[in-house]
């Protein structure tokens, strides 16, 4: 595996929530994972130039960021780019699970963010981002 850190991009209109985020995940989400560092962004502009760049391992999207979700951001980003990174969509409500699945997220947590089921669904995500494909 790389000695680079990977990256994870942390979306929402609101400091605290991607401090929430961060800290709930980790520095270091799986052993087997390794390190990661986070770019925070506060706008989808940053995030639609953060992700076009092609560096991002793994997004994490707000889906309550104002004035665009990370719900309908998601599906933006899954429609648009080729090869898109894996994302994760953090909702208010388990009731908002579905649109987190019609967005075509990767994985979905749910606030307030238990920091062990955070830092597996991330882990998992990127562990299955890792798999190599098998032909034959």
């Amino acid at each position: 595996m790389s000695t680079q850190p990977l990256k994870i991009l942390v979306f929402s209109h609101r400091a605290e929530v991607r401090e929430t985020i961060i800290t709930s995940v980790g520095r270091r989400p799986a052993a087997d994972i390794g390190h990661v560092r986070y770019i925070e962004v506060g706008t989808v502009a940053e995030v639609l130039m953060e992700m076009d760049g092609g560096e991002i391992d793994l997004a994490i999207l707000d889906g309550e960021a104002q004035p665009t979700g990370g719900i309908g951001l998601c599906r933006q980003l899954k429609n648009e780019i080729a090869d898109c990174p894996p994302i994760v969509v953090a909702v208010r409500r388990k009731d908002d699970r579905w649109l987190a699945t019609w967005s075509q997220a990767d994985a979905v947590v749910v606030h307030p963010l238990d920091p062990l089921t955070a830092a597996e669904t991330v882990a998992d995500v990127l562990r299955s981002k890792a798999l190599p494909v098998v032909r034959g």
